[in-house]
Formats: structure tokens, C-alpha cells, sequence
């Protein structure tokens, strides 16, 4: 049943942008000559509304193209609408190019661009209601996708708990086949291997989740065959998820698929461009606003305490390069800042130091490693080099972190992961920024920085 449901959602989805952006185009012609101020015509609304016909179609194929027609029951919202604009920019460079070819014609340039924005914006706004009206019923018990589990590992029971904590998503487990029962979780039995053809055949499964052990692995031939032969999707977790990216990258050597299980954004020279240029914008503005402060902070340094304004201490960068992370000094000086941490009770701390820290005014000088390209606004927190050593023997995938640039905020340290926390934990979060960075995942953890999570909701890690 879910298979006709989706096909008929998936039309409805088609049809909808079809009218959104058919009907865009003369709004964009109204709000141009008709709204707003000096507009002259000099391409009637038909000329227009016959270039529409064209348009609309192409824009469909592109969208299609660019898989915006496929079910976003497990892709998040942050990846589906940055898809979409570059669809539409896509398609508005396309356009523009003809009319420059033809230029016969002088088609406002006005026109166009409230075309687009108003396209975009309007797909945009549907998609955000669609899903919004899609979780609700999902979560009543409609549209669901009823899924069979092989297995009964961890890998097994954390997809069983993942699907159960996030209705919204629309997935039902029917049961699970393994070669023993799942402990401590209440979901049907339905037998061996051995029984997986009688019960695809009996339940008629939308998905088949395939999440069986090292010691099922050899069972995989026969699992693919029962799922080829009554025609079920067949998904698998690989018994190496846990050492996996969310989204890892395939290569094929002639045949021979590749897989790179540790996939970062930030690799892509374009991405490490784009991030490298906010920063440098960014920084130099904040040392412009925040110099007066600065310029407080250090007289205030440097009256509280004898010693240097500017804390210097090293810390391990990018690539495991060791740099100098400034500070202004918020203690008195000691020969243990390169081996202890320093807590909220620390009697090295001076009074003014303890203001510092409290109003996190001890971290403006690191606007300045962010301009030197020491660090990033956004990133990993950077550790001492003594407890790096400690961390990659015990922590696992903790120097993963070292292959972006560190930063003065970060995801662990929006959700209150700082200070004397669990590192694991903090890791996590790290990792989860550094295989889905995005330019608005940026924005959004300055914005929490600065304005606090009441601002935006802070998607905590399962």
C-alpha cells in the first residue's frame, strides 16, 4: 500500500510545483509593472506566459534530475532545500543565456529575478508544510513504511530504537528474523532464515532492514535472493556501521565499487573556499567591533595580576599541526597550564579572569588565529597537545577532529558540552559537525552562540 500512497504523493508533488511555478511567472509580471513603481512595458504578459509553458516543464525535469522528486522520508530538510535554490539558479542560468542568444526581445530582467525568488520561495514554503503535515499523520499512524529486521545485534536493536523514537518518519517494524530472539525489546519473532521467504510472501514488507551480525554475515546471498525474488527493497547495515560516516563516498576502479567510509564536506576545495572566506570576513569585522572591549579587557588583565596580557598556549590544529591559541590571561601565571584543566573553582583564577571567563570575554584574541587561518569561527574545539596523546589511545575516532580546522564555537559546545564533560559526547557532536558541515549549519551554531538555543531548535544526537 505504501507504494501506491508514495506514487500518489509523489504525483501531487509534481503537479503542485508545476502550478507554483507556472503561476509564478505572472505574479512576477503583476508585482513588476503593476506594484511596484516605474516599471515600462516593453514584452506583453502573452510573450511572457508562452515562455512560462517551456519554463515550467524544464524547471519539472530539472527538479526530477536533481532527485527533489525522490521520497525525503529519511533526508533532512537542510539538504533538500539548498537542492532545490540550485535547481532554480540552475534554471534561471539556462534562461538568461537564451535570452542573451535570442535578445530579440527585452524581457525585464526585474521580472525574472522576482520569478525566481518568488518560485523558490513559494516551493520552499510548500515543502516545510508538506513535511510538517506528513509528520503529524505519520505520527497518528498513517503513510507508514512497514519493515521487516533481520538480525538481533546492536546494529539491529539500534535501528529498531532509532525508528520507535522518530514516528514522524512513518517507519513500523512488523517483526524480526534472526537466528535468536532480540533481547530486551518487545518486537515479534518471527522465526530463522530459514523462514524468510514464507514470511516476505506472508507479509508483503515495504523494506526489508538487513542489520545481521558477523556471525549471520555468510546468510547475506540468501537474503538477497529472497528479497529479488518477491520483489522487496532490500536495505543493509553494514557489520562496520559504527566505524562509518553518515554519508560515506563511492568510487568504482573498474567494476570494483570503493567505498571511503570517512566522507568530509570540508574536502571539497569549493566548501574549504567558501568557509575560508566567512572566516576572514568574519573575523576582521568582529575585531573591528570588539576592539574597544579588547582594549578594556587587556587594561583590566593587566592591572588584576603580574605577567603577559595575551595567554599563549599550543594546541593542536588542523592536519595535527601544533599552533599558539591566544587568550587574555584569566589566571595567575603556574607551571601546570599545559597539563590541567582548569575548572569553575580554580584558585589560579583572578577575579577579573573569572569575570573574563564567565562573560566568555577571555576569547575575543582568537578572532585573531581565525584570521592567521590557525582556526575557523566554527569548528572542533582545539585540545593540549598532553591530552591529545592521552585522548587517541582511549577515545575512539578522536582524531578525526584533526582534519578540519578547529574553532572558538562549535556543535559539542552549543549543546553545553564544554568544560569538564564527557569526551566521548563531545566527540560525537564533533564528528556529526564535521560530516555534515554546511554554511547555515555554521550560521545556526553562531547564532545559538550568541542568542542561545531559545532561539533555534538544537537537534540533540540520539
Amino acid at each position: 500500500m505504501i507504494r501506491e500512497n508514495q506514487r500518489l504523493l509523489n504525483w501531487l508533488n509534481v503537479f503542485s510545483d508545476g502550478v507554483i511555478v507556472f503561476l509564478s511567472l505572472p505574479a512576477a509580471f503583476w508585482i513588476r509593472f503593476f506594484v511596484l513603481p516605474g516599471g515600462i512595458i516593453s514584452v506583453p504578459l502573452s510573450r511572457y506566459m508562452a515562455m512560462d509553458i517551456f519554463l515550467t516543464g524544464a524547471q519539472l525535469f530539472i527538479y526530477g534530475a536533481m532527485e527533489l522528486y525522490r521520497s525525503y522520508r529519511t533526508i533532512p530538510l537542510r539538504r533538500e532545500l539548498p537542492r532545490l535554490w540550485c535547481a532554480n539558479g540552475l534554471m534561471m542560468l539556462v534562461l538568461l543565456s537564451g535570452l542573451f542568444v535570442q535578445h530579440d526581445e527585452h524581457y525585464s530582467r526585474g521580472t525574472l529575478a522576482i520569478f525566481f525568488l518568488l518560485s523558490a520561495g513559494v516551493l520552499s514554503c510548500k515543502r516545510i508544510l508538506l513535511r510538517k503535515i506528513l509528520h503529524y499523520f505519520r505520527q497518528e499512524g498513517y503513510n507508514l513504511k512497514h519493515v521487516l529486521i533481520l538480525g538481533s545485534g546492536s546494529a539491529a536493536q539500534n535501528y529498531l530504537r532509532t525508528i520507535r523514537t522518530s514516528k514522524e518518519l512513518g517507519f513500523h517494524p512488523i517483526g524480526h528474523i534472526a537466528s535468536q530472539r532480540m533481547k530486551g525489546q518487545s518486537l515479534t519473532y518471527l522465526g530463522n532464515f530459514d523462514n524468510l521467504e514464507a514470511t516476505l510472501e506472508k507479509y508483503h514488507p515495504d523494506e526489508v532492514v538487513s542489520a545481521v551480525e558477523l556471525e549471520d554475515y555468510c546468510r547475506t546471498p540468501q537474503i538477497i535472493s529472497a528479497c529479488e525474488k518477491s520483489g522487496t527493497k532490500l536495505s543493509i547495515i553494514p557489520i562496520y556501521a559504527e566505524y562509518m560516516s553518515a554519508h560515506p563516498q563511492f568510487d568504482n576502479l573498474k567494476g570494483i565499487p570503493l567505498m571511503n567510509i570517512r566522507r568530509i564536506p570540508l574536502d571539497n576545495w569549493a566548501n574549504a573556499f567558501c568557509k575560508r572566506a566567512v572566516d576572514v570576513a568574519g573575523s576582521l569585522l568582529l575585531i573591528l567591533l570588539t576592539s574597544p572591549v579588547m582594549l578594556v579587557c587587556a587594561a583590566g588583565v593587566r592591572l588584576s595580576s603580574p605577567g603577559p596580557v595575551i595567554f599563549k598556549q599550543k594546541r593542536v590544529g588542523l592536519n595535527k599541526k601544533i599552533f599558539y591559541m591566544y587568550k587574555f590571561r584569566s589566571m595567575r601565571v603556574n607551571d601546570e597550564q599545559d597539563t590541567h584543566w582548569s575548572g569553575d573553582r580554580d584558585s589560579r583564577k583572578t577575579a577579573f579572569g573569572a569575570f573574563l571567563r564567565k562573560c566568555s570575554l577571555d576569547e575575543f584574541p582568537q578572532f585573531f588565529n581565525v584570521l592567521k587561518g590557525d582556526m575557523s569561527l566554527v569548528g572542533p574545539r582545539p585540545e593540549i597537545p598532553y591530552y591529545v596523546e592521552q585522548f587517541r589511545e582511549d577515545i575512539p575516532l578522536y582524531m578525526v577532529k584533526h582534519q578540519v580546522r578547529p574553532g572558538i564555537t562549535g556543535w559539542a559546545q552549543v549543546n553545553d558540552l564544554r568544560g569538564d564533560t564527557s569526551i566521548e559526547d563531545r566527540i560525537a557532536h564533533d564528528i556529526y559537525y564535521i560530516e555534515n558541515w554546511s554554511l547555515l549549519f555554521d550560521l545556526k551554531i553562531l547564532l545559538i552562540t550568541v542568542f542561545g538555543g531559545k532561539f533555534l531548535n538544537s537537534e540533540k544526537l540520539s
